[in-house]
């Protein structure tokens, strides 16, 4: 059993999430702030992919990405990299699918943050960077938590999207999930089968860990 798929996916999901945690983190937190109606606004744009079609958000990001296309062309000329087709083209994809439930969830987290906390922190002479990551951060572990697992659990199973801006070779682009289709369109159901159960032992191993971290931060948060 060749287990290329499966470090493939965990290197991909692994990637996605740390770039989504960032970027979402910090959607959410400069969002959070904005008037109600501007706030709408750009919820729309930014929650989009989560109910896009994986097949669509994969066919835009061709459009984008392509060699054919401004961002890839400029790539491919600038540098000689190739945007689609290639292992790492699966981390535009999972980053676009997985960035909506980071941004959501943190988004909430910081919503329901007690501001008068940063205020505190503040008059005793902090900066807001400093007040950012060692108060608002800490208070609102628990949904920034639950929003990057959920991502790392989306970005190891994306499929739609991911098979069409990096397909399907064996060794070099295939994932888990794009793996147990070639599996089932060739008829081995029995390799399919193992890689399927491979895959639901992954996210419930994932899922197991969240409540438990969940569990030590509300067991600090009753602790403080």
């Amino acid at each position: 059993m060749d287990w290329f798929p499966l470090i493939n996916s965990l290197r991909i999901a692994a990637v996605s999430t740390v770039v989504v945690f960032f970027v979402g983190v910090g959607a959410a937190q400069l969002i959070a702030q904005l008037p109600r109606y501007a706030k709408a606004l750009i919820d729309v744009v930014l929650t989009l992919p989560l109910v896009l079609p994986p097949t669509v958000v994969g066919y835009l990001l061709l459009l984008v990405l392509g060699p054919r296309r401004v961002v890839g062309a400029w790539a491919l000329q600038a540098f000689g990299v190739r945007l689609t087709m290639t292992w790492y083209s699966a981390i535009f994809a999972c980053v676009v699918v997985a960035f909506p439930l980071m941004y959501r969830t943190a988004r909430g987290a910081f919503e329901a943050y007690d501001k008068t906390l940063t205020h505190a922190a503040l008059t005793l002479g902090r900066s807001r960077t400093w007040a950012f990551w060692r108060v608002q951060m800490p208070c609102c572990a628990q949904g920034v938590l639950a929003g990057a697992v959920l991502a790392f659990a989306r970005a190891l199973g994306e499929y739609g999207a991911t098979a069409m801006i990096c397909g399907y070779t064996p060794g070099q682009t295939a994932t888990v999930s794009t793996t147990v289709y070639q599996l089932w369109r060739t008829g081995d159901d029995a390799l399919a089968l193992k890689w399927v159960l491979v895959n639901v032992a992954i996210s419930a191993v994932v899922l197991l860990a969240m409540n438990w971290l969940e569990g030590r931060t509300r067991t600090r948060g009753g602790r403080a």
